[in-house]
Order: structure tokens, then C-alpha cells, then sequence
């Protein structure tokens, strides 16, 4: 796997990217995030944490002290689950593994938050069924597409729109999940309202098709987002807590830019979370995929969204702001981002490829590239054998 072709790699290290910047409680040395990523190495049954690569893993990408890594999509409950190989929080096995892996990233003097997950009816409706869980979602019988309504008829778990006591429950669920991370040795939590789960299916009008106070208007369709922030302020405190948003996102066949009140919905649901900050509890960060990736299965470039933009979020919230979306193969998009001094960047798929990321920004050194084929796959092969540059120049990846 030897370095990206017809690139130009351009040194960062006279940027905002290198200045120390505090996140909640985390003095970071650089402005560089791991951001979630799901691999899909956890072991099937248990959601376990994989016990032989996962430490391995996060170990190699936090070696450049100060970095901030978010983990992975971690789940909440089982409830909030349906993928066989995505790590959990809610148990005594996951949590032994999850405590290994932070202890090793605080070792190298970096940082890790665990991203909060519950899919909604992005999983699989016969997994759940299996499992005898239902198949959850803002809405009944909205199908994300007819190869999951064919898959929840064929298995008689039907899309479920959550009852309002089922909505107590998740909340539950993301305080305990977040209560698990920090006593585990996390640095805090991020809540995924993002991507097409759950509680972007409450976000959005084209999933959410309720009629009670949860659904219909703008505030309504916010209100579960909210009472999840609200419920992790108080248990766990605002510095501790992180929330990623996609106004712009298609994945899971959702609007993005094609529904023309998007942006009024988001900044509804900024405008609340900055209304809180101003009240005493100012979450740590606000983490936008940006409307360059629209779907994070399509390939860089692709799908990019040209007529729309997350800047206005920054007229709303006044807090940090972590921006993701194609950004290590366009250093000069990266450059004009930074220059908002409360801005940091998230690399995702070459943050997987080249776990010294943080040095290669810094010096403008080649990037390796990365294999999409194994992402998901249950192998320590394109997961942890990526290597450093000095590595990579000592398998003459330099001459290929």
C-alpha cells in the first residue's frame, strides 16, 4: 500500500493546527482530531472491545502527545445496537477492555472521548430480532429503504417509533453509557445526532414523521437531542460532553440540502445548546461533518454538497467547533478553516492510514494510502499494520 499518487503534500506546522488549544478539561498540543470511526473489529456475542488489536490500535494513533481521539461509534445498550462487530459500553467486559484502551492513550499523553452511538433504524432488523430487540426509529414504518422493510417483514420486527417511555429509557441509557465511559478513565463523551441514526431520524423531517411533542415543528423534531444534552450535563458535567451534527447529510437517506428549512433546524438546536453555555454550561465542543461528505461510504469528492455551508453555525454557537469531511488531500481547504482560532479539524479515513497522521500534517510528508476494502473487516491486516513514514521510506514505499 504505498503513498497517494499525484499529491502534494503541503507542511501545516505554521498553522492554528499547531497551537495548544483546551477542550473541556484536555490541554491539547495540537488542533488535529482522530474523529469516530467505525472499524467493526469488536467480537461477536458481547460487543467486546477486540482484545488482541483494539489497544494496539488507538496506541499507535495517539502517539504525537496532546492529540484529542474520539473513539469510535460505541453503543449505548443493546437496544441501541443490531451491528455484531461495534463495540458496547453498557457491560462489565466491554468497560474492562474500553479501561485498557484509554489507560494506553493516556500513557502516550493524549486524550480520548468515546462517541456515543444508538443506530435507530439504520441497524439490522433481523439482527434485532434475533436478539429479541426491537427495530427502533423516530417514526413507524418509515423505512430508511425497501431493502430494510424487506428485511424487518421478513423477520416481523417492524419499524417501531419509540413510545415516550422507550425515550426515557434511551436517555437513561446515554447516562449510564457516559457515566461507564468517565469512570472507565474517558475524557468525555460525544452524542452522535449525526449520520442518519437515531437522533438524527429525530432531527429530521424526511424520518420523522411524528405527531406528538416530538415531532412535527423544528422544536419538536430537537427535543430528544436536547433532553440527551441536558441529561448528560447534569450527569456528567457540560465540559465533559461533545455533540456531532451533519446538517447536510444524505446517509440514511435522509435531507440534507434538499429540504429548505435544514439550516433553520440546526440552528435551532445550536441556538438551544448555546442558550445552555450562556446559562453556566458550555458544552466542551460542537463537531460538524462538513458538506463535503455527504455519505461517509462514497469515496472522496464524491457526493460533495456545493450549495450549502456550516459557517453559520459560528454566528450562533461561540464555543469550539471541530470540523471533518476530505480534508487531508486539501491542505489549503485545512489552512483557511484553521484560521478561526476556535476551530479544529477532524481526519478520518488517512488518520486510519497513517497512524504518525499528526507528524505528516506537520512536516508535509506523503500520505499512505488507505485500503477501503478492509475498513470493516475482522482482520488485523488494514487496521493495525499501517506504517509510519520513517517505516513506510524503509520499504521503499518512497520508490514505488
Amino acid at each position: 500500500m504505498p503513498f497517494v499518487k499525484d499529491f502534494t503534500p503541503v507542511a501545516l506546522n505554521d498553522t492554528n493546527l499547531f497551537k495548544p488549544i483546551k477542550v473541556g478539561n484536555c490541554e491539547l498540543q495540537n488542533r488535529i482530531v482522530m474523529p469516530p470511526l467505525t472499524r467493526m473489529r469488536a467480537t461477536h456475542p458481547g460487543n467486546v472491545p477486540n482484545k488482541d488489536w483494539a489497544v494496539e490500535y488507538y496506541n499507535q494513533r495517539s502517539q504525537a502527545p496532546g492529540t484529542m481521539i474520539i473513539s469510535e461509534g460505541t453503543f449505548i445498550s443493546a437496544q441501541a445496537g443490531g451491528y455484531d462487530n461495534a463495540p458496547g459500553i453498557w457491560s462489565k467486559e466491554q468497560v474492562a477492555e474500553w479501561k485498557k484502551i484509554f489507560a494506553k492513550v493516556h500513557e502516550n499523553r493524549s486524550f480520548i472521548w468515546v462517541q456515543l452511538w444508538s443506530l435507530g433504524r439504520q441497524s439490522f432488523p433481523d439482527s434485532l430480532a434475533r436478539d429479541g430487540l426491537r427495530y427502533d426509529s423516530a417514526s413507524d414504518n418509515v423505512y430508511m429503504d425497501e431493502e430494510s422493510k424487506e428485511k424487518a417483514s421478513k423477520s416481523n420486527n417492524p419499524q417501531h417509533g419509540i413510545t415516550k417511555d422507550e425515550i426515557k429509557q434511551y436517555i437513561k441509557e446515554y447516562v449510564q453509557a457516559a457515566k461507564n465511559a468517565l469512570a472507565a478513565g474517558a475524557d468525555g463523551v460525544e452524542i452522535h445526532s449525526a449520520n442518519g441514526y437515531l437522533l438524527n431520524q429525530f432531527l429530521d423531517p424526511k424520518a420523522n414523521h411524528r405527531i406528538d411533542e416530538y415531532g412535527g415543528s423544528i422544536e419538536n423534531r430537537s427535543r430528544l437531542t436536547l433532553e440527551v444534552v441536558d441529561a448528560l450535563i447534569e450527569a456528567v458535567g457540560a465540559e465533559k460532553v461533545g455533540i456531532r451534527f451533519s446538517p447536510y447529510g444524505t446517509y440514511g437517506n435522509l435531507s440534507g440540502g434538499s429540504e429548505p428549512l435544514i439550516v433553520a433546524q440546526y440552528a435551532h438546536v445550536v441556538g438551544e445548546i448555546e442558550k445552555r453555555a450562556r446559562a453556566g454550561n458550555r458544552l466542551a465542543y460542537i463537531h460538524l461533518v462538513e458538506p463535503r461528505v455527504t455519505n461517509p461510504f462514497l469515496t472522496e469528492g464524491v457526493g460533495e454538497y456545493d450549495d450549502g455551508a456550516n459557517d453559520f453555525v459560528y454566528s450562533i454557537w461561540k464555543g469550539l467547533i471541530i470540523r471533518a469531511g476530505n480534508l487531508a488531500l486539501h491542505p489549503e481547504v485545512a489552512r483557511e478553516l484553521v484560521q478561526d482560532d476556535r476551530t479544529l479539524l477532524g481526519y478520518g479515513r488517512f488518520f486510519i492510514a497513517n497512524p504518525d497522521l499528526v507528524q505528516r500534517l506537520k512536516r508535509g510528508l506523503p500520505l499512505n494510502k488507505y485500503n477501503r476494502d478492509l475498513f470493516y473487516a475482522m482482520t488485523a491486516e488494514g487496521y493495525i499494520d499501517y506504517p509510519t513514514y520513517e517505516e513506510a521510506i524503509a520499504k521503499g514505499w518512497d520508490k514505488q
